[in-house]
């Protein structure tokens, strides 16, 4: 099976839906009756996805995902979800409107472990009722429909909802499945997904080796059912429900900060949830840069959190968010972080050694120097965009003047030092090459000196 691929690359063909009655929606003889009394709603979000969705069974599941996330608004999915495609995905709606349905919930977070996927305890008690169900028609001799969205619950349920993307429901109901993947075949481990046990580690779906013999080999006996996984019900406490509440009003709040500026009651509401969602991590490390653009303080509380909680099995989980720090553009927002990530003396684990160090002492050796080299990297890049006339604005300048006022004040701190070659080298050479600049001209006047001196910096 294929591991699951990044969000925005599901679809094989992508195309892009605004309005319905386009080319995407062709006429279709079946009407839904499932939202009959929805369509009348005057909330046109609302009316547009009940649209989408009773027209989606000849698109491919990726296409009708990428229009849903283009028909809502970012802060309006979730409970959209909650509203409208919970209600259909439990129903006994037409299968070609259930399975987008749980392809749009798997997809909405899939850049991370099913596990994570607030809506997966209802994904999984559809798969164990579909799943009983269906394996009762078949030992009556029968063949069911639910077959196919069995096999579909299960493919996202394991992880790889991906491979469903280029199919459509129209097409994935049609198709018939091998013996192999049969109802009766598909087995999934039902604690991987139980909510109310807080510290169960990010699990994997597994396939018990042994059973699908021994069901095929008991298949003549039409004797299966004693056979199957119970259908447990999950207790969740009242408190509980409101914990599940508030990680998933977190989650909603760092994926908009990935492409706003939070508000001071949102960033109030999500600072104290911080730790929460990194323990397990919650948060990818494709994440940092765009939060670090628009919420620094909120990039600077999850870096400090995700080091302050070690992975006990992975050491490599953490240099995945450093490498991240390194590609940083050369703006204010990021020497902003790096400036205060270089200051924090907070004991955190050596995940090198096994040791103690600090937050200070880890960026400076992991993240610093990369990082400078790649802002200088990213700045000759503008600088040769500049000269061919790709970009009309003062980035360029704007990125040398901060670099320089960046690296003054790591020597005013004595993070780094003038007089050593291997801080000041590459430093030296660049702001020779831009001397032009006041700010550069005035830094390379200390490191050539060698040590820091109050009169040049004082220009900078």
């Amino acid at each position: 099976m294929s591991s699951p691929l990044p969000l925005m690359s599901t679809s094989r063909a992508s195309p892009v839906i605004t309005m319905a009655g386009s080319r995407f929606f062709p006429k279709s003889s079946t009407s839904s009756q499932t939202f009959t009394t929805q369509k009348g709603s005057g909330d046109p979000t609302r009316a547009s996805v009940v649209h989408l969705l009773a027209r989606a069974h000849s698109l491919p599941c990726s296409a009708a995902f990428q229009a849903f996330m283009q028909l809502v608004q970012p802060t309006a999915r979730f409970q959209l979800a909650l509203d409208l495609l919970l209600p259909l995905l439990t129903s006994s709606a037409d299968l070609a409107q259930r399975i987008p349905v749980s392809f749009i919930l798997y997809s909405m977070y899939a850049p991370y472990p099913i596990s994570l996927n607030p809506f997966k305890s209802v994904l999984y008690a559809t798969f164990v009722k579909e799943r009983e169900l269906a394996i009762e028609i078949s030992t009556e001799g029968g063949f069911s429909e639910r077959e196919q969205l069995v096999w579909v619950l299960w493919k996202i349920l394991k992880g790889d909802g991906n491979d469903i993307g280029p199919y459509s429901p129209s097409t994935l109901t049609k198709s018939p499945l091998p013996p192999e993947l049969r109802a009766s075949c598909l087995f999934l481990d039902e604690e991987t997904f139980l909510e109310n046990d807080p510290d169960h580690s990010v699990a994997k779906s597994t396939i018990t080796a042994g059973e699908p013999k021994q069901f095929a080999e008991q298949g003549a006996s039409k004797n299966l059912l004693p056979l199957l996984p119970p259908a447990t019900e999950t207790k969740i406490t009242r408190e509980a429900d409101r914990e599940n509440e508030r990680i998933a009003q977190a989650m909603k709040l760092v994926l908009a900060a990935r492409d706003r500026a939070l508000t001071l009651t949102e960033q109030r509401t999500l600072t104290p949830l911080i730790p929460r969602l990194t323990s397990p991590t919650m948060i990818t490390s494709v994440d940092l840069p765009p939060i670090v653009s628009y919420n620094p303080n909120i990039a600077y509380q999850i870096v400090i959190a995700l080091l302050m909680t070690l992975p006990n099995n992975l050491a490599q989980d953490i240099s995945v968010y450093l490498d991240a720090l390194t590609i940083l553009p050369p703006t204010l927002p990021s020497f902003d972080l790096l400036g205060r990530l270089l200051r924090d003396t907070s004991t955190i684990p050596d995940y090198s050694t096994g040791g103690k160090t600090t937050i200070a002492d880890t960026v400076r050796s992991e993240v610093l120097g990369r990082f400078i080299h790649e802002s200088i990297k990213w700045l000759d890049n503008a600088e040769r965009d500049e000269h061919e006339g790709l970009v009309s604005d003062d980035r360029f300048a704007k990125g040398v003047q901060n670099l320089c006022r960046f690296y003054s004040s790591l020597l005013k701190l004595s993070i780094v030092d003038a007089a050593s070659d291997a801080d000041s080298t590459e430093m030296s050479h660049f702001t020779l090459r831009h001397s032009r600049f006041e700010e550069a001209n005035a830094l390379y006047c200390i490191l050539a000196s060698g040590r820091f001196d109050p009169f040049y910096t004082a220009m900078i």
